[in-house]
């Protein structure tokens, strides 16, 4: 894609081999933001739909009770809401944040629909995409969020990643936080939740290490991977696996780990040739990662320490 720089990479949950990335003119430093809407086929990726937006994008999350509704998230404030059956948008745009957005996931919950929002502006916002304003403002962070994620277990639960190095846990339902844990002495730039346990996260940071919490007790971690040699950018569990999970990082690699075993390390994937952004594992196939990099390129594949039998 040329001219457009990778930030993030989410499979469709409805369409197997359909991805979303959202991008950025010149690193997301200046210039506008592209959403991109891609279809596998036999001959590998085709582009199904573009839009673009006057700022860069920095993070895109499908809606979990429409196939064709994503919202992304840019440097200029705004979230946005748009519909891949129509051929212009965005259909909404929410205005609230004072500075860069850079995380969005839609909640997984049946029967809510809510997005949270995390931005450089220290707050996290709760949406519900089909009310105009944001539902609720959540203060506590002394930096720049840089990731917010649902619990895909406990309903109106997220978590949020941020640069005053901590990991912190919300509820809806009150304001404030629930659980602060002080994860690493340098920025964290990404955490996700186990699929599998609703007590375990994992958090990426700049100190170029992961590391496992058991809510129930965040004295220590659980588990502490090294091997990345700069910042991990994004780091996500698997769908399929309870203890494998892959990361991504300015040192241009993704890394594939079973953090359960002696030897965590499975993998180690160097095709990019720039700062790796976007990741993400398909709810469809077990063995299918896409990845997407400032090296303009957004790349599908499956990864041998997948395809093999565990």
């Amino acid at each position: 894609v040329p001219g457009r720089h990778g930030y993030a990479a989410e499979f469709s949950p409805y369409l197997p081999g359909r991805l979303a990335c959202a991008a950025a003119q010149h690193y997301g430093i200046a210039g506008c933001g592209t959403l991109l809407i891609l279809d596998q086929n036999e001959s590998g990726l085709r582009l199904f739909r573009s839009f673009d937006w006057n700022d860069g994008l920095f993070d895109v999350t499908w809606s979990e009770n429409n196939e064709h509704v994503l919202v992304t998230c840019s440097g200029d404030g705004s979230l946005q809401l748009w519909d891949t059956a129509k051929a212009t948008g965005p259909l909404q745009v929410y205005k609230e944040h004072t500075q860069e957005v850079y995380s969005v996931d839609w909640s997984q919950t049946r029967g809510e629909q809510l997005v949270v929002s995390g931005s450089w502006d220290q707050t996290v916002k709760l949406w519900d995409p089909t009310v105009g304003k944001s539902l609720c403002t959540f203060r506590g962070h002394e930096s720049v969020i840089y990731s917010t994620i649902w619990s895909p277990h406990i309903p109106g639960c997220f978590a949020s990643a941020s640069g005053d190095q901590t990991l912190r846990i919300w509820d809806v339902k009150s304001t404030g936080v629930k659980i602060v844990v002080p994860a690493h002495q340098a920025e964290i730039l990404s955490c996700d939740w186990c699929k599998y346990n609703e007590n375990l996260l994992v958090t990426g940071a700049v100190d170029c290490s992961l590391r496992g919490w058991d809510l129930r007790n965040v004295r220590q971690p659980v588990f502490e991977l090294l091997g990345h040699t700069y910042a991990i950018r994004r780091v996500k569990f698997s769908p399929f696996h309870a203890s494998v999970l892959a990361s991504c990082s300015y040192d241009f690699t993704v890394r594939f780990w079973n953090f359960s075993k002696p030897d965590p390390l499975l993998e180690t994937v160097e095709h990019h040739t720039e700062f790796t952004c976007g990741l993400d594992l398909s709810l469809q196939s077990p063995t299918q990662v896409a990845d997407c990099a400032w090296d303009e390129t957004i790349k599908i594949y499956d990864p041998a320490c997948l395809t093999m039998p565990a």
